[in-house]
């Protein structure tokens, strides 16, 4: 049999951050034990690194403020991990081994819709509360499944504000809504293929035209075939959801084919790091984030979305992507559904987890019946100047969407 791959949590199982930096856990408190199986290794290992350095900065904070206080007893949380190596059968051998061999009684989501389609059943089965981040397709929610929480916005949702924006703008390019016409060209996946469904609803309800409908295969290197029919049909809205890859392929290709399209959004530009990566290519593209450091979202814990990156840079190195956030998101709400059900018991924990209503620095979460959160919108960038500047919705833009995107 292979070797598990096991590992502690970095920050969170041996040390928490104190006023001095970071300090050895105290060794008399009692410990909750988190179990969570990422990609370490494979197509999602980038995230699955981002996904876990979430989680462990959540529990290094919780930790450094005193950990979790349940009937005058405190508990400092831990989280053990495996590598999924990006594949859902390991995924699901994982999950068992975490539930049975290990005794995990609360599971934090790995990364990927698929990924948590597959571990599903098994918390399901075994009655265990678990807590996602990273899987957003809407089919996650449709199976009367009763013990997942999902803090992030289903990905049916993630290119809605691109599509308004384009209805509202789109006097700009000198036409209206009905006349606008849509090219699409998604990775066949449950995430994107749900992205894409969301698209063809949008563009549904504003009277658009769909012209270009792709599906792009996995490990995307190549998107001529479809880039060709841009340059032929030339659409005005051009969205992708490909991953990173699929973010960065996209870009590099459409600067190296020449081909131009007025308004151009994605998924995943900032866990590709466009911006870092491709500099002045990256410009005015708009990008999907589930969450943003501008945002004014504040809580006890982190204290504003923006003290939450400036922790996650000092921590890791690097600018907090949306996926960090929403994976130090689950840990708090694990947190908070602890000290309201004043148990470890899975069954009051899920019950305290269904109760939820918590404003935390990645936004307000409040959960449905089927464990999505109905609170937290969706926001979009454009990367202006090397930066991602919020246009929409309205109420947290900071700055405003240049359209058509200028030919470069």
């Amino acid at each position: 049999m292979r070797a598990a791959g096991w590992l502690s949590a970095g920050l969170g199982a041996a040390l928490i951050i104190g006023g001095g930096g970071l300090v050895p856990a105290a060794a008399t408190e009692d410990v909750i034990l988190l179990g969570a199986a990422v990609s370490l290794t494979g197509k999602y290992a980038l995230n699955g690194a981002n996904t876990k350095n979430g989680y462990d900065l959540a529990v290094a904070k919780i930790n450094g403020k005193g950990g979790i206080k349940i009937a005058g007893k405190s508990y400092r949380l831990e989280v053990r991990y495996y590598d999924d190596e990006s594949t859902p059968a390991r995924g699901t051998e994982l999950a068992e081994r975490l539930i049975r061999q290990d005794g995990v009684k609360f599971v934090l989501g790995p990364y990927s819709s698929g990924l948590t389609k597959a571990i599903l059943p098994v918390v399901e089965k075994h009655k265990v509360p678990m807590v996602e981040a990273n899987g957003a397709a809407r089919e996650l929610f449709t199976k009367g499944y009763r013990y997942i929480f999902a803090v992030l916005s289903t990905s049916d949702q993630y290119l809605t504000p691109a599509i308004d924006l384009a209805a509202e703008q789109a006097a700009k390019l000198g036409k209206s809504p009905g006349e606008l016409k849509i090219a699409i060209a998604m990775e066949n996946d449950p995430f994107a293929q749900d992205v894409r469904a969301g698209v063809l609803e949008d563009i549904d309800r504003h009277g658009m035209k769909c012209v270009i409908d792709d599906q792009l295969p996995p490990d995307l290197n190549d998107m001529s075939t479809t880039l060709s029919k841009v340059k032929a049909l030339k659409p005005d809205v051009l969205v992708i959801s490909g991953h990173e890859k699929g973010a960065l392929t996209a870009i590099s290709q459409i600067k190296a084919l020449k081909v131009h399209v007025p308004i151009l959004a994605m998924t995943q530009c900032d866990s590709a790091q466009i911006v870092e990566k491709l500099g002045q290519d990256a410009e005015y593209t708009f990008c999907a984030h589930q969450w943003h450091e501008s945002l004014g979202y504040k809580d006890e814990l982190f204290g504003t979305a923006k003290d939450f990156a400036t922790a996650f840079k000092a921590a890791y190195g690097y600018e907090a992507p949306y996926q960090s956030a929403q994976s130090a998101a689950a840990v708090h709400v694990f947190a908070d559904a602890f000290k309201r059900a004043q148990s470890l018991d899975p069954e009051k924990v899920r019950d305290a987890l269904a109760a939820t209503e918590l404003q935390s620095f990645y936004g307000p979460v409040k959960f449905d019946a089927a464990g999505r959160n109905t609170a937290k919108p969706v926001v979009l960038t454009q990367v202006q100047g090397g930066k991602y500047v919020v246009v929409a919705p309205a109420e947290w833009a900071t700055g405003k969407p240049v359209i058509p995107r200028p030919s470069q």
